[in-house]
């Protein structure tokens, strides 16, 4: 089953890329530095972009009635 279309794919890749990475970068987490612990929270959920990109399937949009791609 596939409900993420292409450009929803892109834009889910790159964010959770840059979610990822936010914890290891100096002044990002500078930026941060206030949220604690909670600062890991960001890399989690662009894990979670990441593999919703990987395998085209969100849960949240089968639950919600969503599909960005074409049907086939």
């Amino acid at each position: 089953m596939v409900n993420v279309g292409t450009a929803d794919r892109a834009v889910r890749a790159v964010l959770g890329l840059i979610l990822l990475a936010v914890p290891f970068v100096p002044a990002a987490a500078a930026a941060l530095a206030g949220m604690g612990a909670w600062i890991w929270l960001l890399p989690a959920v662009g894990v979670v972009l990441l593999l919703t990109a990987l395998f085209r399937f969100c849960p949240a949009y089968t639950l919600l009635g969503i599909r960005t791609c074409a049907l086939k």
